[in-house]
């Protein structure tokens, strides 16, 4: 505004607006602008608690599934009853069932509470049996397979004790609850308290839980990951070997190589609409492709590996393209000028300055991949597995489970102590999903060149 326009509204009486001042228009502007920041706050933390309660939720739920009661016992392997000819043939030993070896831990049981002197009116021997998991004789009888010249000795054994022992000591059984359970009572509890009091009963950190694999209905205390850990790391070998060559070469050929028309549009168009297909959809088709028309063995790795390549495929590509893009043209251009051919510019110069996004959507693909499971329940690797896999690849076509179906499968399960042991699961494969974040991250800022 020129001074002469500036007397001419004076002499015209117009007031003139300085820029120093708020007027109306930039007050609801300004007032709209605090208010959508205002929701954006409000939004970030739900967003954050939702969050929050979700992990407190798990956590709370999972974190006791890494400790676990066990009782200490003093085992006298008795020659007569698990090797009557003395001969120490393991064939002869094997004969011997789980059915022979409880009473030796009913046994060693008694001479413990009696050597503590633990009694408990209304108990005898064989209701205090109960405190030791079922799954315990069998444990006692692959020791002894395995080392048979222990016969005759004996050996002091950690036993696991029963779920609702171990529930007992984590809050999820009470005295009063107790009186109302058949699998229990509040004399198995004080029998248990005497127990800890006398250290023949304590409660450490289960390293079973990683390594050993799913047990029964009746013995949720005796499950573990080891079969679900080893099958979710043969699929993520199958997929990291199949999807990361397959998909760099696809992605190399069309953003550097294709030719620019209606089939590779086609094309471009048909792997954005892969990578939106839900997860469901693969598995439908490895059911249909690779075991009824393939005939590969079902909730086996292999058929899992070959599903969540097919899955992952067209996020390593939309991944590696748009590293591919973010080369900038004059690299392109300038190995090309000094002679280099477009193949020597491409694998020498334009490949290793985008290999930090491919390795980032490489490592989210699989992470993507580890944590599917609807496609996985429609090729049968949601079957009660008890025997481990064979080392590769025999073991790839051995039945597996996986991390993801095994938390759907102890959720389906009536036990309160499997709900736990779910928890416990999730936080494992959490663990292992931020984890492979936090190696792309690493990758991505250790290759990372700037231009």
């Amino acid at each position: 505004m020129t001074d002469i326009s500036v007397f001419d509204n004076i002499a015209k009486g117009v007031q003139s607006k300085s820029l120093l001042a708020i007027d109306d228009r930039t007050k609801r502007r300004n007032a709209a602008e605090a208010r959508f920041r205002l929701w954006g706050r409000i939004a970030v933390a739900l967003g954050v608690l939702a969050l929050v309660g979700l992990l407190l939720s798990i956590l709370s739920n999972g974190l006791s599934s890494f400790q676990q009661t066990y009782i200490t016992v003093n085992v006298f392997l008795d020659p007569a009853t698990l090797d009557k000819d003395g001969t120490r043939d393991p064939a002869n030993i094997a004969k011997v069932s789980t059915f022979g070896y409880a009473p030796l831990i009913e046994k060693a049981l008694a001479d413990a509470m009696a050597t503590n002197d633990i009694t408990v009116e209304g108990m005898n021997a064989k209701a205090a049996a109960e405190l030791i998991s079922k799954e315990a004789p069998a444990s006692l009888r692959n020791y002894v397979l395995a080392n048979p010249s222990v016969i005759g000795e004996t050996v002091a054994f950690n036993l696991l004790a029963s779920g609702r022992i171990d529930g007992y000591y984590k809050g999820r059984v009470t005295m009063e609850s107790a009186a109302l359970d058949r699998n229990t009572s509040p004399e198995q509890l004080r029998l248990a308290d005497a127990l800890k009091g006398a250290g023949v009963l304590t409660t450490k950190f289960n390293w079973d839980f990683f390594t050993a694999p799913d047990a029964s209905d009746t013995r949720p205390e005796a499950a573990g990951l080891g079969v679900a850990i080893l099958g979710s790391a043969y699929m993520m070998l199958i997929v990291l070997v199949l999807s990361l060559p397959l998909g760099v070469a696809a992605s190399i050929y069309l953003e550097e190589f294709a030719p620019q028309n209606k089939i590779t549009d086609l094309i471009e168009v048909n792997i954005a609409n892969l990578a939106a297909v839900p997860s469901i959809v693969f598995g439908i088709l490895g059911l249909a492709v690779f075991i009824n028309f393939a005939g590969l063995p079902q909730s086996a790795p292999v058929v899992g590996g070959l599903v969540l390549t097919l899955m992952t495929l067209p996020t390593i590509i939309i991944a590696t393209r748009a590293a591919l893009k973010a080369v900038p043209p004059s690299i392109r251009d300038a190995a090309l000028g000094v002679g280099a051919s477009k193949m020597q510019s491409i694998f020498h110069h334009v490949l290793p300055l985008a290999m930090p996004g491919i390795l980032t959507g490489t490592i989210i693909g699989l992470a993507q991949a580890l944590g599917e499971t609807a496609p996985l329940l429609l090729i049968g690797m949601v079957a009660f597995v008890r025997e481990y896999p064979a080392g590769p690849p025999e073991g790839f076509f051995d039945p597996a489970s996986a991390l993801p179906v095994q938390v759907y499968n102890w959720t389906q399960r009536g036990d309160p102590a499997f709900v736990e042991r779910a928890s416990g699961a999730i936080i494992v494969l959490l663990v292992f999903l931020v984890l492979m974040n936090l190696i792309a991250i690493i990758l991505r800022r250790r290759f990372e060149r700037r231009w």
